[in-house]
């Protein structure tokens, strides 16, 4: 029993993760520490007691500080076998990601030093129900006194982790040691090779090979290439890696002898030496698609460095792996990348100091973006996980999102200014279109006067007399950005020469402003370099999801509306069985009038969920739910449904609770597209989550603050958004409007489950006691509503645990089947109308605006620097 709410969050079927497993050890007791790189990253920390581990989720690691505190989150029991996990608990599971066991080893109960198992374990049993427990830890990284206290709070599970003044007692990081014990490698390390994963998600290499057909090995292959796209995203269906800042490059293994060729078949075997070395060592014959960079101190790509390689001395030269293309008589190419993937892991040598696996991350493109934004990285790649390999075309299943403006050009000449004394003072840059070179601007900084010195040498041979532009520019002109330039004359040169440069903006006749040179791209030809334009996001993955697979060729696309997806079901048939993420999914009674007043029926929205499912799922996902059932329409008898059990298919996930009376019950917790529409077949108008995830049940992601009229106007509940936007915005939170779809406004304030929901609420009544005192006369905090008096209601009580609200792009069981729409701030004035967003009218606004609210769901506010920025307010 004591396991047994470990197995009904885990399906033994699909997780590798143990299930059992008694200790063999009759006099000691074990301990373990396992780093867990789930939704958040943390350490769980195990102790043996009676067979089980007893187990917290310490979120910053353990300290071996004892001025410091960590809070330790005690959850479910585990089995005795877990102390040894390593490996991938598989995307869609409970704690999905990658875990390494940190640390490990025996311990004792203080005091009981020597004692038998048994006399500790009782001990020790006691002393856990009592809320504190003192051990020593015989580690391999933690040593010496430890303690776990309870805390007194309103969440039973909340406990510190701390250490005793001892020997051991350091004020270093401990958690800076991050190689397992066990296999002595990191997290990342464990994620490209581990094999402890099932075959769900990683089919065995045999079955692989036998899909793809026997060929021989290919003499050349042209890369598949990237378009360029305008935004980041989070899609279940994409991989996302590093955009690495070098030279792509195909290499040729066999039989020990490596040819490595650019992108336009020139040769880099004999320049980048290293490379091919490390790659002759290779045991196989294969062609991998990758990037030749050198990395800086921080593990950046540095391209100027690339440049200017000659020889180890210049730089750590890398090669990053991110694609298999032919292996041992094998073609991969069609295959779909996840498959060439998995290949290219069970095939990869570890440990390889020029050589590394490129890392892949599933689902999070927003998040992945932000980091390399930080990291200082060009930006990311996103690949559709099933594309096939296309050589030598640009494909919209592979996405390059940068973080800074970036554009390839040829040079066209340069200028020498007069009374410089520099070698050349600007470059003249171009980009083709249509076979002729358009001139795009000068760039003149970035450059060392050894580099000069160098270029001077690759134009001397291309000096002409005549310019290669279609429309000669003149080089002394001035421009609202240099209207006095300095006087200058023209070298031309033929183009045949690439390079990069950043810009911050294009002007309206096509010219970059503040561009700065990146360097010469000897790996591109000039007659290929054309205006990069930057494709709608949105539109490029409506294209993908019809099967639009792009051409090589380049297509601007102006208008960044796209049309709607398709919907689900057909018109005329009364039952219909489709197939949702691998599910077959039965709909039934499809005529049934939901919305008497409107014509609109259960089908209508079925198809409104369909096409409205990637943008309401990420506030759906990993949140229990309180299914709003109306199975006759909004006029008919509706009730709600928390507990599903044994009323819900198998592969719906669901969430365990225990009523007042001690019964089990479980929620629905939200999921996918195949979730959602199963939830609205039942007859669930509307979507209430909660405002937390089942991994930190306890820390809501959003604080919201809800204005709930009584006898007040619209208008009047505007107002009061305003007022709430003002005090917000003066002590610097962010917030984020939406119709409640019937009466009111929510404002949503981001948490990033950093806070408890005491917390969260104890935030949302500070705001709007502020708000009162500026508009007492028509709003209230009186908790009961005989005390309103009619009016406004400013709701902030609905921050609490198991509280749901209508979540965003939710439809209402109201007349005229509105939606629970995200606003910008400016159309929250006087006019809007909640009959604005309709079942009828919310795809298109989606398509042209997208989601409004993904910044809800990013990072959270610093509540104790608001806080105290909140002091003159408050008083």
């Amino acid at each position: 029993m004591a396991l047994e709410k470990y197995k009904q969050k885990r399906d033994p079927s699909v997780t590798p993760e143990p299930f059992g497993g008694k200790s063999k050890d009759s006099d000691l007791l074990r301990f373990t520490i396992q780093k867990h790189a789930a939704t958040r990253l943390h350490y769980d920390f195990r102790l043996e007691m009676e067979s089980v581990l007893k187990s917290w989720a310490v979120p910053k690691g353990p300290s071996t500080d004892p001025e410091v505190k960590r809070l330790a989150m005690m959850v479910e029991d585990h089995p005795y076998d877990y102390r040894t996990f390593e490996g991938i608990i598989p995307k869609g599971e409970y704690g999905a990601g990658t875990v390494i066991v940190w640390d490990e080893g025996t311990y004792e109960a203080i005091g009981f030093e020597g004692k038998s198992k048994k006399e500790q374990e009782k001990h020790l049993l006691k002393s856990l129900q009592g809320g504190s427990l003192k051990i020593i830890l015989h580690g391999k990284k933690l040593k010496g006194e430890y303690a776990l206290f309870k805390i007194k709070s309103n969440e039973e599970n909340t406990w510190l982790l701390m250490k005793h003044k001892d020997k051991y007692a350091d004020k270093g990081d401990i958690t800076l040691k991050d190689k397992s014990v066990q296999s002595g490698k990191t997290l990342e390390k464990v994620k490209a090779t581990s094999k402890n994963i099932y075959g769900a998600t990683r089919e065995n290499t045999d079955t692989l090979l036998k899909k793809a057909p026997n060929s021989k090995m290919p003499e050349v292959v042209k890369p598949m290439l990237a378009t360029l796209a305008d935004e980041p995203f989070d899609d279940p269906e994409w991989l996302f890696e590093v955009k690495w800042d070098g030279y792509r490059t195909i290499s040729f293994i066999r039989d020990g002898k490596v040819q490595l060729l650019s992108r336009n078949n020139k040769s880099f075997t004999e320049k980048y030496y290293p490379i091919t070395e490390a790659l002759s060592k290779w045991n196989l014959n294969a062609v991998i698609d990758g990037e030749i960079v050198v990395i800086n101190s921080k593990g950046a790509s540095n391209f100027g460095a690339m440049q200017n390689w000659r020889s180890e001395s210049d730089g750590e030269l890398i090669m990053y792996v991110f694609d298999l293309l032919w292996y041992d008589g094998k073609d991969l190419m069609k295959l779909s990348l996840t498959e060439r993937r998995s290949v290219l892991k069970e095939i990869f040598p570890a440990d390889n100091d020029f050589i590394r696996l490129s890392e892949v991350f599933p689902e999070n493109g927003k998040d992945f973006f932000e980091a390399a934004e930080k990291l200082g990285l060009e930006g990311i790649i996103a690949k559709k996980s099933d594309s096939v390999y296309l050589p030598d075309a640009r494909s919209k299943s592979w996405l390059k999102i940068k973080v800074h403006k970036r554009q390839e050009v040829v040079i066209g000449g340069y200028t020498l200014n007069e009374g410089s004394d520099k070698i050349f003072s600007s470059l003249l840059l171009g980009v083709y279109d249509n076979n002729t070179l358009q001139f795009v601007g000068k760039v003149g900084t970035g450059f060392t006067d050894k580099l000069q010195k160098e270029m001077m040498k690759l134009f001397k041979p291309l000096v002409t007399d005549k310019s290669p532009f279609n429309i000669e520019p003149d080089v002394n002109e001035p421009s609202r950005f240099r209207p006095n330039p300095p006087k200058a004359s023209a070298v031309w040169l033929k183009p045949e020469i690439v390079c990069e440069v950043n810009y911050s903006e294009i002007t309206h006749d096509g010219v970059f402003r503040h561009p700065s040179f990146k360097g010469i791209r000897t790996d591109k030809k000039a007659k290929e370099v054309v205006r990069e334009t930057e494709s709608d996001t949105t539109v490029i993955k409506e294209e993908e999801k019809a099967g639009n697979e792009s051409k090589p060729k380049r297509k601007i696309i102006k208008a960044p509306e796209a049309a709607a997806k398709k919907t689900l079901l057909n018109p005329t048939e009364e039952t219909q069985v489709k197939k949702i993420c691998d599910h077959d999914l039965k709909f039934t009674n499809l005529s049934k009038v939901y919305w008497p007043e409107d014509g609109i029926t259960k089908r209508d929205m079925l198809n409104f969920y369909y096409q409205v499912a990637e943008y309401i799922i990420p506030y759906l996902k990993d949140r229990p739910q309180s299914l709003n059932r109306f199975p006759n329409g909004i006029n008919g008898k509706s009730f709600y449904q928390k507990n599903v059990k044994g009323k819900s298919p198998d592969w719906v996930r669901t969430f365990p609770y225990t009523t007042s009376d001690g019964e089990n019950k479980e929620f629905l917790v939200g999921a996918d597209e195949a979730t959602l529409l199963w939830m609205a077949n039942l007859g669930s108008i509307e979507m209430n989550p909660w405002f937390s995830r089942i991994e930190s049940e306890d820390n809501p992601d959003f604080c919201i603050i809800d204005l709930d009229p009584d006898k007040n106007t619209f208008d009047q509940v505007i107002q009061a958004a305003r007022e709430v936007k003002k005090v917000l915005d003066m002590i610097g939170v962010p917030s984020y409007p939406k119709t409640s779809g019937s009466t009111g406004i929510h404002i949503y304030i981001p948490l990033a489950a950093k806070y408890t929901y005491d917390q969260s609420q104890m935030f949302a009544k500070l705001v709007v006691q502020i708000v009162h005192q500026q508009i007492p006369e028509y709003t209230s905090i009186e908790r009961m509503i005989s005390n309103r008096q009619g009016k406004m209601y400013l709701d902030f009580l609905q921050n609490r645990p198991g509280a749901t609200i209508a979540s965003p792009y939710s439809l209402r069981p109201k007349p005229g089947a509105i939606v629970s729409m995200p606003l910008h701030w400016d159309e929250v004035k006087k006019g809007l109308k909640m009959a604005d967003f309709t079942i009828r009218t919310s795809i298109t606004r989606l398509k042209r605006e997208g989601d409004l609210f993904k910044g809800v769901l990013g990072e959270g506010i610093d509540m104790e620097k608001v806080l105290e920025k909140a002091q003159p307010a408050l008083l």
